[in-house]
């Protein structure tokens, strides 16, 4: 009986792979953030490893694939970020605001994670919800939760939970495209105290009839 074929060449180290396929979506950020997607030659990407182009398809299929993986990577570090940002913290309240300052402290740091982001938005419309809001949308509920529990303790006025969200995450998603584009040099510190201050305080010094 013959015996069984061996695979040629060594088994595929998982560690291994998931580096190099981060040292991929690294360059890759960097290089798509600097050119654009239509016009960044897979090469360059390569070429920014000292690799093939071959070895760059072997993990990514296409410059899509290549191109929505870095997008995510993105908003995976974002959440990273944001996580570890509020470890340890108890209070509800302050968790928010160390949410708020760690994500603009986020795209503070990672402006390359931002130009995607709107090269997301222009180059695949077709999409039936970019990768921003897929990543938003699957970690709301505890989120929810935390608000739901302030509104229950009266620190926070009744109005449903949704609402509360949606303008702190529309804030924070306004703001830093607003500033992207007008190019503002104010601190994230900065930002954070405006709309931590609004939020938590409110415009009026009485309640409107």
């Amino acid at each position: 009986m013959t015996p069984p074929s061996r695979p040629r060449g060594r088994p595929r180290d998982p560690v291994a792979q998931a580096q190099r396929e981060d040292e991929l979506l690294e360059a890759a950020t960097k290089v798509f953030a600097e050119h654009g997607f239509r016009q960044t030659d897979v090469q360059w990407i390569a070429d920014a490893l000292c690799i093939g182009k071959g070895t760059v398809y072997r993990c990514f299929p296409s410059k899509e694939a290549l191109f929505l993986a870095a997008v995510d990577r993105g908003m995976r570090q974002l959440t990273a970020a944001v996580a570890a940002g509020i470890e340890g913290v108890e209070d509800p309240v302050a968790m928010i605001a160390v949410c708020v300052r760690c994500y603009l402290a986020f795209f503070d740091a990672h402006p390359e994670v931002l130009e995607l982001l709107i090269q997301e938005r222009a180059e695949f419309k077709d999409r039936s919800k970019p990768t921003f809001f897929v990543h938003r949308d699957a970690h709301l509920d505890p989120w929810r939760v935390l608000v739901a529990g302030l509104i229950r303790d009266g620190r926070v006025r009744p109005m449903k939970v949704d609402t509360v969200l949606d303008v702190l995450n529309q804030t924070l998603y306004g703001t830093i495209f607003t500033d992207h584009f007008v190019q503002r040099r104010r601190s994230f510190a900065s930002r954070a105290d405006e709309i931590l201050d609004v939020v938590f305080h409110g415009i009026l010094t009485e309640p409107c009839s």
